[in-house]
């Protein structure tokens, strides 16, 4: 009999096992999850959700946004960078120098010295990997800037948006690629994970986009950033572990945290 990839009630309170996160494998064996798997003895298994389809040239033309005539740019994951350096590629569209960079994260800033000449000057991020905090430092920088938001088509931060409305911010939201799900039933139905994973509202709605009957059935369920967490509950799911937090700033840091209170219990 199918689980959709849930333990039973029966079992909630059980010794965690497998855990799936819903992201690629990390490229290093030197990754903090691997870590995480070894210290606690749980096994990880990474598939990823969703894949990213890039808006060409010629259909990003039609929002008539002209990337040269921004100042800032804000950007919430390496997918976002990926994307709009590709269209400015492919558009031609030099990009100044003099562009500032509003990350929300620093991993995420630092993903930027694949695309241009990292300066402190022009790379801001915020200190704990929240909108708010980001917020806080668009803020001191702030004063005649143009932002441009590039985000995913079917998928956008309403409260960045939001706050650039509330402070009067020019900005644009262009659409630079699009998410779409991926067939994940087959990894679901065999394995009963004790831990799914999540990272965007776009991997929430793949799990039912896959599996439109699931049910949680004692599954935790973690989820990264605000959205996803939001995505996770609209859905009518539990969410027992949360990230970012003060204490925890990654999902492996949210991970650790509830691995560890597990153990204390024991």
């Amino acid at each position: 009999m199918v689980k959709n990839g849930a333990k039973n009630v029966a079992t909630a309170t059980s010794t965690i096992k497998k855990i799936l996160i819903t992201q690629p494998r990390p490229e290093t064996d030197k990754s903090p999850y691997f870590e995480l798997a070894k210290k606690y003895s749980v096994e990880l298994d990474f598939h990823p959700f969703i894949r990213l389809e890039g808006i060409p040239a010629k259909d990003f033309r039609k929002q008539k946004i002209e990337i040269a005539q921004f100042t800032a740019v804000v950007f919430t994951s390496r997918n976002a960078i990926d994307h709009f350096f590709r269209i400015c590629e492919e558009m031609k569209v030099s990009v100044s120098q003099d562009t500032k960079y509003f990350c929300i994260t620093e991993a995420v800033a630092l993903y930027l010295q694949k695309f241009i000449l990292y300066r402190k000057r022009k790379v801001f991020y915020g200190a704990d990997g929240t909108n708010k905090s980001m917020f806080d430092v668009i803020n001191k920088h702030k004063e005649n800037e143009k932002f441009l938001y590039p985000c995913s088509e079917n998928q956008q931060d309403n409260e960045i948006i939001n706050w650039l409305k509330h402070h009067n911010c020019g900005f644009a939201t262009p659409f630079m690629y699009r998410t779409a799900s991926n067939d994940v039933k087959e990894i679901l139905n065999k394995n009963g994970y004790d831990i799914i994973c999540f990272f965007t509202p776009s991997g929430v709605k793949s799990l039912f986009d896959n599996i439109p009957a699931y049910k949680q059935n004692g599954t935790r369920i973690g989820a990264f950033g605000s959205n996803t967490s939001k995505a996770v509950e609209e859905a009518g799911l539990t969410l027992d572990i949360k990230a970012p937090q003060p204490q925890a700033p990654s999902m492996v840091a949210a991970l650790e945290q509830y691995l560890s209170a597990i153990m204390k219990k024991k």
